[in-house]
């Protein structure tokens, strides 16, 4: 009977190679093929064609490779009214798309939640907007807010708008345009986190004296801000960068571009490549350091 001297250590068995790291390398490869080739590879190229110079050949839509860093000095003193806008409508369309989703959010996930039936057919109004086309919904409301329509007479014949007013082409109807288009992003993730929630904890509030307000601000709102914050950056991400509602041939006009437009502009008509890949570069670059600000200042930095 062997016996082990006191305060010595048994030798430390050896751990047999096990093949789970290479079998999860294996199963990632797919995904890392993916993300190189359709992600990496394109921003890349779109930071290289950034930095290029124009043709010594000056024809229309050739340039040369440089480091050109002027491209960026540029695409700011240039389109620094667009840009301005970007973030403003994006601002301004999230928090009215919180204000509006977070009511629905709630009923959905925490009033409803013993009413199977209506949580349902709440759940699938909130998504039944997926299943028509992001163009043929923003062009629709094209259609019910343009100068002949039935809601615009209605309200010059009511006194609210002029006789020469008109809704297309405006601020109201580019920021009303993205929230709608937007809220479902805004509403499933507060729904999802929400429909989770321990109604207990609600209760137990209750029976301390704690009125629906305080139970609110000091319970609801802490566990369901993990929603809020993916719901947010579900919605002002894709909103900095849309291009179709700004646009005039839907609900934009002159004075609504956004950077997508510009961008869309630059690329496709203009065919300055530098000045839209510079654009796309900041816009991505702005949106990562102001996303990660806000989650870190939110607390939740396990989001990244």
């Amino acid at each position: 009977m062997a016996f082990v001297a006191f305060g010595s250590q048994a030798p430390a068995q050896e751990q047999k190679p096990t093949k789970t790291g290479r079998v999860a390398l294996i199963l990632l490869l797919p995904g890392l093929f993916y993300l190189a080739l359709f992600f990496i590879t394109p921003l890349i190229s779109l930071i290289i064609t950034s930095l290029k110079q124009s043709s010594a050949s000056g024809v229309i839509g050739r340039y040369d490779y440089g480091f050109e860093l002027g491209n960026y000095a540029y695409a700011v003193s240039q389109y620094a009214p667009q840009i301005f806008r970007s973030f403003s409508f994006a601002l301004l369309a999230t928090i009215i798309a919180l204000a509006i989703s977070y009511p629905i959010a709630y009923f959905i996930g925490v009033k409803a939640r013993d009413k199977p039936l209506l949580q349902g057919i709440l759940l699938t109004l909130v998504v039944a907007p997926f299943f028509i086309s992001f163009l043929l919904r923003t062009f629709a409301w094209k259609q019910i807010f343009s100068n002949d329509s039935f809601i615009v007479n209605l309200l010059k014949n009511i006194g609210v708008f002029g006789v020469d007013s008109y809704i297309i082409g405006t601020n109201f109807a580019v920021v009303f345009g993205l929230v709608y288009n937007f809220i479902p992003f805004m509403t499933l993730p507060i729904y999802a986190n929400l429909d989770r929630l321990d109604v207990r904890l609600l209760e137990a509030g209750s029976d301390l004296y704690a009125s629906p307000a305080k139970t609110f601000q000091k319970v609801t709102l802490p566990l369901s801000l993990p929603g809020v914050i993916s719901g947010t950056l579900l919605t002002f991400i894709p909103i900095s960068g849309d291009y179709v509602v700004a646009s005039r041939d839907f609900l934009g006009g002159p004075d609504t571009a956004m950077i997508g437009n510009v961008v869309e502009a630059n690329f496709l008509r203009i065919q300055d490549y530098p000045t839209a890949s510079a654009l796309s570069v900041m816009l991505m670059a702005t949106i990562v350091l102001l996303v990660s600000a806000y989650v870190k200042r939110s607390g939740t930095e396990d989001l990244l």
